[in-house]
This record gives structure tokens, C-alpha cells and sequence, in this order.
């Protein structure tokens, strides 16, 4: 475990850094002391955290621990003062007694992240979604291909070219925005690059998390490699080096309107790079961006002319928030249609409205393809269910909406996920600087890439769409959990009254569906001129990536909520079972949450439920299945 001290107005001022895998961001990972404080006192509270985020149960009671300088090793007495013994930028490390420095829980920081092995390889025009929340999850360093670094190269080539000769070329010998007129002298070319990433660190908030700081980072350097930027070589070659060592710079995530560029959030972004304000790694935590670029053996950037304008003007904040929206929908929304196939069958619903032929009618693909999942899943001569098998003779010929529409309801946001990812897996591997640089002709463009207008209207689409999968969600537990539609023990718990089971847990999902609706509210039909009326229309593409995040997290809960009551719901059916796929998801969920006999605490299982949502457990747990299925139709 490490503490930082940094002295900043007369103030020493300590943080944890780094105690959690991948760099995860809890509310446990900054304190500030004001005024002096003890090496002691700071031990004290470091601890306290330290158990608290990693659940340090194992090690009650109190511990005795002393505190040594991570440069040199040196042993701190309890009493000194922090203020006198720390350096700016300087480190302590928590070592217990009765431990040596190789300990698991000494060394829990150091261990905590592990370098990945494999590489992806980066063109510029190839980069997936996918791959992009795979990098920010730290799983993989990147290289450039040797085409993308021969274009590099010839692109830079023309910028030198046009500064050799004099000519005039915005961001380059120009000011920005509304000096766009304004020449700036040879001499000044540098401090202009300095002058517009630290006029530009205006951004507000929290900082982006350790996860998406490194989408946005690999994005932008994705960018840059296809060649239209005109940065040099060197240049990305650091930025690379500094995403394959996990040195990550803070970036506040308000500030950006979407036009030209995400300009505020990528200012901050480079700004770390060059030596200058936060920055994160796996080794040092939060410190100073110099120190932590130095701890890693890499030399803060340098920017030449061009390159301060070419590192902060582009979508890459939108579409990378974006990149995560869309596959974290894209999993939400295929398990949608398995968790609705339980509920269906504890309610006894009927399978008539999926047949194919009623689809075949109206062939929308999604619409399409949920029919065939839920044929997949329910029962059928591929997987018999004894549950269905139990009221085949009792009359009912259909079912509320919320059961019967599921094809027609899923299927549209299918469909919409489809869209939105096809625009920005676009949006990922195109050109958003300006001006562009096109090395084929030695010309340089000025145009608008960099208006957010494509990313900000999908992805408030994409919040619009998979919303309604929880819209339909908690219709779908209102019938559960409410004795007069399900047939089943009010709240789904025996000894109602005395126990209250479900009811609240609903009332959570009716919270968020609720709140769900306000996000949807499309962010881009709001335009405010900025930078004197020169981008007089921009696109609010930040707050619709961003809100669109919220709505997803908010639909993966709700279906959690729901998978937790349709598994109680089966319960009470029992001794009967469902299918063979949905009796595994009864028993994914039973591993980590048990049935309820009585009152408990909700959230834990609510959390555990999404957890395996959000990792797409439910998902992997019948793919084999539904494959099974499909096979023995075609057979």
C-alpha cells in the first residue's frame, strides 16, 4: 500500500493509490489531511481504507505496521511529521510487523495488477468496440502496424514542410477558434502548443475512471495512426509507451459540448502526457504526472508544431463512452430475452405467440431473432419443461402484453443496438482532426470531422431503445410480486406480513425505470453557440454518452431484480422444473444468492444478480444450449 504526499499551498495532502485490481476508483481512494499530520496518524487512517476496500476481514484486531519511504527504503518514525519527512511527490509504503516485503498483504499493491502479455495491433481503421473495452480493461497492449507508422511519418512529413515554408496553416501558425486570424511568430510556434492544452483544461467533475481514461487514451492514439493528424512518430510513440505502462492522466468528465472535438477532456488527457497535473499508474496511484512518467522510465511529451491541436480535437470522449454503451447493451439485451423466458414460464405464461410463422409476417430481424431465443429456451421436444407441461390443458390462449410482446418490444432494441454500433464502430477508425492532413496530394484541409453529431444522435437513441427493456421489466415483476396477476404467495415469500419479501425490491426497479425516463431525454436537440459564435451549433455528445451509460446500468439492474424473482417465483412451483437451459440459470443464480425464507437484506443479492448480468454470465450459461437447439431444428 502506498501513500503520496504532495505539498500544495502550505498543506501536505495524502492519497491511497492503487489497492484495488485494474485501478478500480472506490470513494476510499483519496483522503486529505489539513494542517500536519502524523506519519502515525496517516498509517491509521491508510489502514482503515485498505480494510474497508478490500474487505480485510481475515485480520481483526489491531495491527502493527510501520512506514518506509518507497525511494530509499528509510523507516519513519510514528511521531515525525509527515509535512517534514515527505518530499513533493514522494511515496510511503505500509509494511506490517512480522512481514517481510514479499508478504501477500505488504505486497497487495504491487500484485494487484498484472501487465498484460498479448498485443492488439493498431491501423487506425480496424479497431472493434469490443477490443476497445478490452483495452481499457487493461487486458492487452497495442502496437502500430508498419503501414499506419509509414503514414505517420509522411503526414508529419508535410507539416515540417509547410513550416519550412512559411505557409500559413491553422493550428500550426495560427491561433484557435476565433484568433483563427491571428499569426503567431516562428519563435512562439511551441509555447502555442503549450498554451492550448492548458488553456483547454477547463473540464469539471469527477475524474473518468482508470478503465475508460485508458479507452480514451488507445482511442485517440487510434486515431492518430490513421496518417490525417500530422503528429510525429515520436510523439505517438510515447503516447503508446504511456498507455502500455498504464500511466493515465486525470481527466474530469464534464466540460466537453461536443463540437469542435471533445476538446476539453482531451486537453486533460495530453496534459498529463506532458509532464503536467494527475496522473494514475498501477505502481504510484494518484501523483504528479512527471513524477509518474519518470517512475515508469518515459520522458514527458514535448509537443511540436501541430500537435497540440492535433491531440484534442476529435469524438474520442463520445465514442469511447459510446464503444462501452453499446456493449454493455449488447449483452443486456440478449440476456433480456432469457430472463423474460423465466418469468414467462413462473407465470405459467404460453409459448403459442413465438411461433414462427407469426414472425415470418413481420420480419423485422430483431424481432426475428428474440422469437427464435425464446423457442430456444422454453418449452419444447429439444428441452421439455414439466412446469409448462403442467397447465397445457388449462385454456389460457394469451398473455398480458409484457409476456406476448416480448419478440416485437426486444426485437426493436435489437435493432437499435445494431444501428448505434454500426455508427460508432464508424465513428472509432475515422479522421475527426482538423485541419487533416492528406500526405497522397501534400495538402492539408480544413473541414468539421469533428462535430459530435453522429455519436451524440446514436447514442441518445441507444438510451431510448434499451430502455425499454426495463420499461418491460418491471411491468414484468409487478406480476410476479403481485398475488391477483401471478397466482403465487404475495412479494413471493411465505408468512406475508411478517415477511415483506419482494416489495421493495420492486419498488427499487420502479425507481430506476423512472429515472430511466428522464435520461432518455435526447441530450443533442440542444445546441449553445460557443468560442464567440465561430461553433455556433455543437452537439452535446458528452452528457448523451454518458446518460446513455446510466440507462444501460439502470436496465442491467432492473433485469437483475427480475432474475432474482422469477428464480424465487420458481420456488414455489416445485418440485416441477423448467427447460434444461433455464434450470442453469436457476442454479448460476442459486451459487451466489439463496432462495429467500425469510426477510433479509436486498441488496447484496441484488448486487450479485447484476454482477452476473453485467458479465454476461446468464448469457454464456445457455449460448451452448440455444446452439444445441438450433442444430437438432436443422437436423
Amino acid at each position: 500500500m502506498s501513500l503520496q504526499g504532495k505539498k500544495a499551498r502550505g498543506e501536505p495532502r495524502y492519497s491511497i493509490g492503487g489497492n484495488e485490481p485494474c485501478g478500480r476508483r472506490t470513494n476510499g481512494d483519496h483522503f486529505q489531511s489539513r494542517g500536519t499530520a502524523s506519519i502515525q496518524t496517516l498509517g491509521i487512517e491508510a489502514l482503515q481504507r485498505y480494510r474497508q476496500a478490500i474487505k480485510l476481514e481475515d485480520r481483526d484486531g489491531d495491527m502493527e505496521f510501520s512506514m518506509q519511504r518507497c525511494r530509499g527504503g528509510e523507516i519513519l518514525h510514528p511521531e515525525d511529521m509527515a509535512e517534514d519527512v515527505l518530499e513533493d511527490n514522494d511515496f510511503v509504503q505500509l509494511v506490517f510487523a512480522g512481514e517481510n516485503d514479499s508478504s501477500p498483504l505488504a505486497m497487495a499493491v504491487q500484485n494487484s495488477y498484472e501487465e498484460p502479455k498479448e498485443y492488439i495491433l493498431l491501423d487506425g481503421n480496424s479497431l472493434t468496440t469490443a477490443d476497445l473495452v478490452s483495452l481499457g480493461q487493461g487486458l492487452f497492449k497495442i502496437k502500430l502496424t508498419p503501414e499506419a507508422e509509414l503514414k505517420v511519418r509522411k503526414s508529419r512529413e508535410v507539416i515540417d514542410g509547410f513550416i519550412r515554408e512559411g505557409r500559413v496553416m491553422y493550428g500550426v501558425n495560427t491561433g484557435f477558434g476565433k484568433f483563427a486570424h491571428t499569426l503567431i511568430p516562428k519563435e512562439e510556434l511551441t509555447q502555442l502548443q503549450e498554451n492550448v492544452i492548458q488553456s483547454h483544461c477547463a473540464g469539471v467533475g469527477a475524474p473518468l475512471s482508470v478503465e475508460r481514461t485508458r479507452m480514451l487514451l488507445v482511442l485517440r492514439i487510434n486515431v492518430l495512426a490513421k496518417g490525417h493528424s500530422g503528429v510525429s512518430m515520436e510523439t505517438l510513440d510515447a503516447m503508446i509507451k504511456a498507455f502500455n505502462a498504464s500511466c493515465l492522466s486525470w481527466v474530469p468528465e464534464k466540460g466537453t459540448v461536443g463540437a469542435s472535438g471533445d476538446l476539453a477532456p482531451l486537453a486533460h488527457l495530453t496534459l498529463g502526457l506532458t509532464g503536467k497535473g494527475k496522473m494514475w499508474s498501477p505502481q504510484s496511484g494518484w501523483a504528479d504526472a512527471k513524477a509518474v512518467l519518470e517512475g515508469h522510465g518515459l520522458k514527458p511529451l514535448v509537443l511540436k508544431p501541430k500537435e497540440g491541436i492535433a491531440l484534442i480535437n476529435g469524438t474520442q470522449l463520445i465514442s469511447s463512452l459510446g464503444a462501452e454503451a453499446v456493449e454493455r447493451a449488447l449483452g443486456v439485451a440478449k440476456q433480456a430475452d432469457i430472463i423474460a423466458a423465466m418469468t414467462l414460464e413462473a407465470l405459467k405464461g404460453t409459448t403459442k405467440a413465438f411461433h414462427s410463422a407469426i414472425h415470418a409476417v413481420r420480419p423485422h430481424p430483431g424481432q426475428v431473432e428474440v422469437a427464435q431465443r425464446l423457442r430456444s429456451l422454453l418449452h419444447s421436444d429439444v428441452f421439455p419443461s414439466q412446469i409448462s407441461e403442467s397447465h397445457k390443458s388449462c385454456g389460457r390462449v394469451q398473455d398480458a402484453y409484457t409476456l406476448r410482446c416480448i419478440p416485437q418490444v426486444h426485437g426493436v432494441v435489437n435493432d437499435t443496438i445494431a444501428f448505434v454500433h454500426n455508427v460508432i464502430s464508424t465513428e472509432l477508425n475515422s479522421a475527426t482532426d482538423n485541419p487533416l492532413v492528406f500526405a497522397e496530394t501534400g495538402e492539408t484541409m480544413s473541414g468539421g470531422n469533428f462535430h459530435g453529431e453522429y455519436p451524440a444522435k446514436v447514442l441518445d437513441y441507444l438510451a431510448i431503445g434499451v430502455h425499454e427493456l426495463a420499461s418491460m421489466s418491471e411491468r414484468r415483476i409487478e406480476r410476479l410480486v403481485n398475488p391477483n396477476l401471478s397466482e403465487l404467495p404475495a412479494f413471493l415469500v411465505k408468512d406475508g406480513g411478517l415477511n415483506n419479501g419482494f416489495m421493495i425490491a420492486h419498488c427499487t426497479a420502479a425507481a430506476l425505470v423512472s429515472e430511466n425516463k428522464a435520461l432518455c431525454h435526447p441530450s443533442s436537440v440542444d445546441s449553445l453557440s460557443t468560442s464567440a459564435a465561430t461553433e455556433d451549433h455543437v452537439s452535446m455528445g458528452g452528457w448523451a454518452a454518458r446518460k446513455a451509460l446510466r440507462v444501460v446500468e439502470h436496465v442491467e439492474q432492473v433485469l437483475a431484480i427480475e432474475l432474482l424473482a422469477a428464480c424465487q417465483a420458481l420456488e414455489f412451483l416445485r418440485p416441477l422444473k423448467t427447460t434444461t437451459p433455464l434450470e442453469k440459470v436457476y442454479e448460476l443464480l442459486r451459487s451466489v444468492v439463496s432462495a429467500w425464507d425469510k426477510d433479509r437484506i436486498m441488496s447484496p443479492d441484488i448486487e450479485a444478480a447484476h454482477a452476473l448480468v453485467r458479465e454476461q454470465k446468464v448469457w454464456r450459461t445457455v449460448e451452448a444450449y440455444m446452439e444445441e437447439y438450433r442444430k437438432k431444428l436443422q437436423a
